[in-house]
């Protein structure tokens, strides 16, 4: 029913009514005269009564003196009593004093366009999962490591995983594709002997995989009891002399203690990490040899990277929220970011510093020891840079050094990269080579990752801009 059938009224007023009576409608007679006298003027009463008074007063007074005298203090007193007279019937009759109008209503803008996207990514996402019986692990969903491929897609740990977490991010709010069957489908996944690894890698359990399922699953809401047997594999695994290379790996590493702050804060091989993460820093002469990361946590460190550098200030951002944060480490983290805030390339929506990248990650092969497998790793550099200068350190550095115009400059140059990256919702790996994966599941998942952080940090319920 509507407002008016319920007896409610309108919701406002349709056009002017009548002005409400005046409450001295029914005032009496005195005072609507007092009123008029005092309307006359002051000076005008007591100068009647003046004369008034002189014209009637007996010529037995003591002189014309005394009748002027008289008359004149009789008129004073007169013209005070209109005056206050009028005054208090003023006063009286005035109403209540009517509260200040409203401020008109700021202006809102349009809906942007970050909803189609992420409404884009979602259906793109649900309409090409994959759903897979397989005879030994059971029915598998999820997606292969990128969309689009030409072969017949199977779901894959490292596809899944970051699937899982863009479907997370993206809120997953219809009920065509649950987080429990991805969940299942990551622990059907599982190796025979524990642990995951990418589809490159074989049979053997990689720490950097295992780590990013740990966290995708954290995310998914797992019972941290269930996960600390395959967490406590992975740091098992994880040691300079069951795995040189993923320990010199600042990509390696870093993914290993992102995956594990989230899976197993409780960890004892977390702090030791980080020391790792911290000790590998290198020092560079052309930005005021600022400590930053390049690929390597050992010599040959290789050159100044800012993506790396990204990498590293995100995973001692996260851990330092976790574990808490000494002098030595705060300073190198500090570093890090002064590090990113003083690129010299303009215009940092295209600068060097957010180039892409690939490196590979070779191990020897442990069926035969001579010969190496190799991780093709690539990196949306863009991606990275956004989430590190996002960071609550972040900014705290760029206010305490009074670099907030610089950071506002290189935050919003790197999402305008990552922005251009996509088309509806998803990336694109922009190589000419036509044997590439185009379209990763993790570059869509980081690219998403990126704009929904930017979007929740430069927000304003007030309209106002960021401080």
């Amino acid at each position: 029913m509507s407002p008016q059938q319920l007896g409610r009224g309108p919701l406002r007023p349709t056009g002017p009514g009548p002005e409400p009576a005046s409450p001295d409608d029914d005032a009496s007679r005195p005072v609507r005269f007092v009123g008029w006298l005092g309307g006359l003027g002051c000076a005008a009463a007591g100068y009647g009564v003046f004369q008034f008074l002189f014209q009637v007063l007996p010529d037995s007074l003591d002189g014309e003196a005394a009748k002027y005298l008289i008359s004149s203090v009789s008129g004073l007193a007169t013209a005070l009593a209109a005056w206050l007279a009028a005054a208090l019937v003023r006063a009286r009759t005035a109403g209540p004093a009517r509260p200040a109008a409203a401020p008109a209503p700021v202006a809102r803008p349009l809906p942007g366009p970050l909803p189609r996207v992420f409404a884009s990514a979602c259906d793109t996402l649900v309409d090409q999962v994959s759903v897979v019986d397989d005879p030994d692990r059971g029915r598998l969903t999820g997606w292969s490591h990128s969309l689009g491929e030409s072969i017949p897609s199977r779901p894959t740990s490292v596809g899944t995983a970051y699937g899982l977490q863009a479907m997370l991010d993206l809120g997953m709010t219809d009920g065509r594709l649950g987080p429990g069957e991805l969940v299942d489908t990551l622990w059907r996944l599982r190796l025979p002997g524990g642990g995951w690894s990418a589809r490159s890698q074989g049979a053997l359990a990689r720490p950097e995989v295992t780590a990013l399922v740990l966290g995708a699953l954290a995310r998914a809401g797992v019972s941290p009891e269930r996960l600390a047997p395959e967490a406590d594999r992975c740091t098992a695994a994880f040691t300079r002399e069951l795995d040189r290379p993923g320990r010199e790996s600042t990509h390696v590493l870093t993914t290993v203690l992102r995956g594990l702050l989230r899976a197993a804060p409780r960890s004892d091989a977390l702090p030791a990490l980080r020391e790792a993460l911290v000790d590998g820093a290198l020092s560079d002469p052309g930005r005021g040899r600022l400590r930053c990361w390049g690929y390597r946590l050992d010599p040959p460190y290789g050159p100044p990277s800012p993506l790396h550098t990204a990498q590293a200030v995100v995973a001692l951002e996260r851990a330092g929220r976790v574990l808490g944060e000494s002098a030595a480490v705060r300073a190198a983290r500090e570093d890090g970011v002064r590090w990113l805030l003083s690129c010299p390339d303009a215009p940092h929506h295209a600068c060097l510093d957010l180039e892409n990248l690939r490196e590979e990650v070779r191990r020897p092969r442990p069926d035969d020891p001579a010969r190496h497998e190799v991780l093709n790793v690539r990196h949306f550099t863009a991606s990275w840079i956004v989430r590190a200068l996002l960071s609550r350190g972040a900014l705290e550095v760029a206010r305490q050094d009074g670099l907030e115009d610089t950071w506002r400059e290189l935050v919003d140059g790197a999402v305008a990269a990552v922005w251009a990256g996509q088309q509806d919702g998803i990336w694109c790996w922009g190589r000419g080579d036509s044997t590439e994966l185009r379209h990763p599941m993790w570059m869509t998942y980081q690219g998403l990752s990126a704009l929904r952080t930017y979007a929740v940090w430069t927000y304003h319920p007030d309209g106002t801009t960021a401080e």
